[in-house]
């Protein structure tokens, strides 16, 4: 887990994009920071707490062409 200070006018899903490449992400960034879960726009300088993503699961669009087969 690593932490992440913000800027003024950071939301969940700009930090989530900016932090994992997903938006959609953000909910991990809610749990892990419960104290500021209502909060909507953060002023500057908030501490948070960021959770490691979550692993990629293994699909055919995201393996290298030798390893296409072995995917059921």
């Amino acid at each position: 887990m690593d932490n992440y200070r913000t800027i003024q006018g950071d939301a969940w899903d700009s930090i989530a994009a900016r932090l994992y490449g997903n938006e959609y992400l953000s909910y991990l960034l809610v749990d892990a920071n419960p104290k500021h879960r209502l909060t909507v726009l953060f002023f500057a300088g908030v501490i948070l707490t960021v959770p490691d993503a979550p692993a990629k699961p293994a699909t055919v669009n995201n393996l290298p062409p030798w390893k296409r087969n072995s995917v059921t």
